[in-house]
């Protein structure tokens, strides 16, 4: 009966959020439109928008883009994108998880010319946060090299400040040696066009990518955090709260995308933060199975969501709420985990700083 009852709430999870659906009462339904680029959306929309960074998401046909922009955010399975049908309008994305998670996301079909004069590409860059160009890194990617060249050079002319951000995608499909072969040719010749147009201050970031594992999420997380002027305060208060608690690595985790605001100052690993993630699906489902009453809706967590797992190594995963969209998730050895009261009342310090610095957001 527990198993059914699961299953039962993970389906209706699932079913909402294709729907596209608000399943909590906490986040703002992500609302989803299509339409030209370069036209307006509406009075409403601009203004309640008109302060958000915008994310493009660019790149050829059959590249990936729409799939990306479902798994992060729509919680999508990644089986479930194959039936997907090729974006023929631009799709704009409104994305409010929380104070820090905040921005348009325009997904623009890869046969679309918006530099045509038909376009007002001012409109369209003027306001760009992040410029996402996806390249399938299992195709022949000459003209794809070329579509980018074109971009940065019409897209920076516009707005300086537009961080690049490249995705070489489906990388789940090539081998150790062909993946680096893939990433070093698309880096070196994108850099080298960069170089050419003279233009300096062109910021271009390269990730390698699939949506079958965290690496999007990863790489997503990464392009988040450009767009949050709250970034170098929230690394700072994690690498004092590593430091007073001998934490190994800590994120601060938004519970519904699963994108990590913030992090210490140590490197990320891709295993630590894959146990991270998956420690907040574990903690949401046991919630769901023995924390919740029959007939309650929304996702299974609260003030009270607070979760110790120690694995065979004598690690430990430690989560605590923060606020009711992000999740404090760290790694902590055994050893340094005997005192643990110390290490909640620090964590308590480490939730209000926060809650002051989410109130100065959300006023802002």
């Amino acid at each position: 009966e527990r198993e059914k009852e699961r299953e039962k709430r993970r389906e209706s999870k699932r079913e909402n959020n294709m729907a596209g659906n608000n399943y909590d009462e906490g986040y703002e339904a992500y609302g989803e439109r299509q339409g030209e680029p370069g036209q307006p959306e509406g009075s409403d929309a601009v203004q309640a928008g008109e302060n958000k960074p915008r994310i493009l998401l660019m790149g050829l046909k059959k590249s990936g883009k729409s799939s990306i922009q479902k798994v992060v955010f729509h919680k999508m399975s990644p089986n479930e994108t194959l039936f997907l049908e090729s974006t023929s309008k631009l799709v704009k994305s409104d994305i409010s998880n929380n104070s820090f998670v905040q921005f348009h996301i325009w997904d623009f079909p890869g046969q679309l010319n918006v530099f045509d004069s038909t376009f007002d590409a001012e409109s369209i860059f003027g306001g760009c946060g992040a410029l996402i160009f996806v390249i399938d890194a299992q195709d022949a990617f000459d003209e794809a090299l070329e579509s980018l060249k074109v971009t940065l050079k019409n897209a920076s002319k516009i707005n300086r400040h537009i961080n690049f951000e490249v995705f070489v995608h489906k990388a789940d499909g090539l081998s150790d040696d062909n993946k680096l072969q893939a990433m070093n040719r698309i880096r070196n010749k994108a850099l080298d066009d960069s170089k050419a147009l003279e233009a300096d201050g062109i910021r271009i970031s390269f990730h390698t990518t699939s949506i079958y594992d965290h690496s999007i999420f990863e790489a997503f997380s990464k392009v988040i955090q450009k767009l949050v002027p709250q970034l170098p305060t929230l690394e700072n208060l994690l690498d004092n709260l590593v430091s007073s608690c001998r934490i190994e690595k800590a994120f601060l985790i938004d519970v519904v995308s699963k994108i990590y605001i913030a992090t210490d100052s140590a490197p990320v690993d891709m295993q630590t933060y894959e146990l991270c993630s998956d420690m907040i699906d574990i903690v949401i489902d046991v919630s769901c199975i023995y924390g919740m009453k029959d007939g309650d809706q929304g996702l299974a967590y609260d003030v009270n969501s607070h979760s110790v797992i120690r694995l065979k190594n004598d690690t430990v995963l430690y989560l605590h709420e923060v606020n009711k969209y992000l999740a404090l998730v760290a790694v902590i050895r055994g050893r340094n985990f005997s005192k643990h009261g110390l290490i909640e009342y620090n964590v308590g310090c480490f939730r209000n700083a926060i809650g002051q610095i989410f109130n100065i957001a959300s006023k802002e």
